[in-house]
């Protein structure tokens, strides 16, 4: 089992930052690749990032590109993700999730194995 707390969630105004991390324990999670999803209300759960067990390969979705960075820091357990140049719609729960790396992008919910309870996020125009 892996389990996954996700933080640093908050209030933001448009064009602020947050950064989130996602604390995992349990199985060997540096092995483990971890992806970040965000659910708006009444819209589909959809992929923001992933990072690689070794932080060697990095995906973001379209919409977060340029604004978005994801690392991680296998020493403690935990994968942050940089939100920079924030905008409303951005607003969304946000998750992490967790899988053994191979080959592929893992950007499908489908994908992941272990799920954190996710933490909000508000950016207000």
């Amino acid at each position: 089992q892996v389990q996954l707390v996700e933080s640093g969630g908050g209030l933001v105004q448009a064009g602020g930052s947050l950064r989130l991390s996602c604390e995992a324990s349990g199985r060997t999670v540096s092995t483990y690749g971890i992806g970040w999803f965000r659910q708006a209300p009444g819209l589909e759960r959809e992929f923001v990032a992933v990072i690689s067990w070794n932080g060697g390969r990095t995906y973001f979705a379209d919409s977060v590109k340029g604004r978005f960075t994801i690392s991680r820091d296998n020493a403690k357990n935990t994968v942050y993700i940089q939100m920079n140049n924030l905008k409303p719609e951005d607003t969304a729960f946000y998750y992490c999730a967790a899988r053994p790396w191979g080959t592929e992008k893992y950007v499908r919910l489908h994908e992941y194995d272990y799920w954190g309870q996710g933490t909000q996020v508000t950016v207000s125009s």
